[in-house]
């Protein structure tokens, strides 16, 4: 993890209006956050019943997403960059601020290396993107169920981490 990328989120943070960073706040946003990423959770499988189950990767992502966010805010931040907000969870589980989660377990959520074989990745932004780049519609049963199991894991430790 970057000590410059983290800074520069910080001061992107400070701009005036609408920021693109990691921004200072006093109000309390964890549980509303928390509460997000449940609804989303539920949207995985509400989606797949209705034909969209392309959409229940997006709803999968944006359910870790947002514990991640409600973490950030845990921390006195809120966050309106993706990188931004991975930058600083890393930073958090390097300073053993959070210890429920593993850097590969946020990897899963989001991880800037380029993946070799997009189509054939396991990681929950790597099927994301998958799914809402490409022209594919529907996903196998099997893949749908590995990605909630997997989903549903890390949120638990999200969750834990978040009522800690």
């Amino acid at each position: 993890m970057s000590a410059k990328k983290l800074n520069d989120c910080f001061k992107e943070g400070e701009k005036s209006g609408r920021h693109k960073g990691l921004k200072k706040v006093i109000d309390d946003r964890v549980l509303a956050h928390l509460k997000k990423a449940e609804h989303n959770f539920k949207a995985i499988t509400a989606f797949a019943e209705l034909g969209y189950s392309d959409w229940s990767a997006s709803a999968a992502f944006y359910c870790l997403y947002h514990c991640l966010l409600a973490l950030v805010n845990k921390h006195g931040y809120e966050s309106r960059n993706q990188n931004c907000t991975f930058i600083f969870i890393e930073n958090l589980i390097d300073e053993g601020k959070i210890t429920k989660i593993s850097k590969n377990d946020l990897r899963e959520i989001f991880d800037e290396s380029i993946t070799e074989d997009l189509e054939h990745s396991s990681k929950i932004m790597d099927i994301r993107e998958t799914m809402q780049y490409l022209t594919k519609t529907d996903m196998e049963k099997h893949s749908l169920e590995t990605l909630k199991k997997r989903t549903k894991e890390i949120f638990d430790k999200l969750r834990d981490e978040i009522e800690s």
